[in-house]
């Protein structure tokens, strides 16, 4: 591996998450893998501090099968092997998303032609990890803000039916595996929220393999969701598992001691949510450090969304959640 120098010391020199955290709440983190091929402070901290990981990009469609007759697998089976040899949960995202579904795809095709491809492509990634991934997320996006089911590829082609037919096919392929949907926007109570709500309640009453469900978390420094733990305990009271999947906090830039300490806040408010509910299993960031995150590039004019900064050291929003956690109270779950 090519090694970025290291100004830092190494060894990380505050308390880690992993060793607060609920022993049945998995806390994780999505993983940039050339940060992870060649930054040995980045390696350092993500296992210290965090005991599941999320591939950021390597396990999407697009990346897997570049071409009809092609899987690239070099990416992920790194992640993975990094995962087993440091005892990191893995957590599989994502099998079926309309953003990587790849060039070669075409709608042209028959609704047959495409209902067998992507069987063939979600149980070819399924069987090559199983025994491996302790969690997939099967579906991922798959709503308007409405909560009405998202106009996509597969739902012009196949019909609604294909949510299902994917959790089926998943389960099929390695049936140890949990099965979550996924999605942004409905952390708080909205009507995406409500819309995933009926979903699963339809899929579940119908026998459909569906074993949790994510909630993404891509939040703005000064909008706080309404009613986060309110709106997970309705999911958990259908008797299904729970997660933050996919946690950032972006500030409007130039950053702020008073942006950074409403930062802290509205993390340990999502941390606090989340335990608050019985079925809770983990608790994912989308990128720890602010060296590798993808919201400047997305969201121009914001950053510094991630819990270390650039120099992968660790930031309030870290500190609040050592703290919370330390004092068995991770902030005030209602609002």
């Amino acid at each position: 591996m090519d090694e970025t120098p290291v100004a830092a010391p190494l060894a990380p020199d505050w308390p880690a998450l992993r060793g607060l955290m609920p022993s049945n709440v998995r806390i994780g983190t999505a993983v940039n893998g050339q940060a992870l091929a060649t930054n040995a402070r980045y390696r350092a901290v993500l296992t210290s501090d965090f005991n599941a990981v999320t591939a950021e990009n390597a396990m999407k469609w697009g990346q897997l099968q570049p071409t009809r007759d092609t899987y690239v697998w070099r990416a992920s089976d790194d992640l993975v092997a990094f995962a087993q040899e440091n005892g990191l949960a893995m957590y599989g995202h994502t099998l079926v998303w309309h953003h990587s579904v790849p060039p070669w795809v075409s709608e042209s095709w028959s609704a047959e032609e495409l209902r067998e491809l992507l069987k063939q492509y979600i149980t070819t990634v399924v069987s090559r990890y199983r025994g491996k991934i302790w969690a997939w997320d099967v579906v991922n996006e798959v709503l308007d803000e409405d909560g009405s089911l998202r106009d996509t590829i597969w739902l012009r082609k196949l019909g609604p039916d294909y949510i299902a037919d994917a959790f089926r096919w998943a389960h099929a392929a390695d049936p140890d595996a949990r099965l979550f949907i996924n999605d942004y926007g409905a952390e708080g109570r909205t009507g995406k929220a409500d819309g995933l709500l009926r979903l699963i309640r339809k899929l579940r009453a119908t026998g459909v393999p569906i074993h949790g469900v994510g909630f993404q978390g891509h939040l703005q420094w000064d909008k706080q969701p309404v009613d986060v733990a309110g709106n997970l305990q309705r999911f958990a009271d259908l008797g299904i598992p729970v997660a933050i999947t996919e946690l950032d906090v972006r500030i409007q830039l130039p950053m702020t001691p008073e942006k950074l300490a409403r930062q802290a806040m509205l993390y340990e408010h999502m941390l606090a949510a989340c335990l608050a509910v019985s079925t809770c299993e983990s608790f994912t960031l989308w990128g720890f450090t602010d060296a590798s995150s993808w919201i400047p590039h997305n969201y121009p004019g914001y950053g510094a969304a991630c819990l270390f900064d650039t120099d992968i050291r660790p930031k309030l929003a870290h500190s609040a959640l050592v703290r919370a956690l330390r004092e068995g109270r991770p902030g005030a779950a209602g609002g």
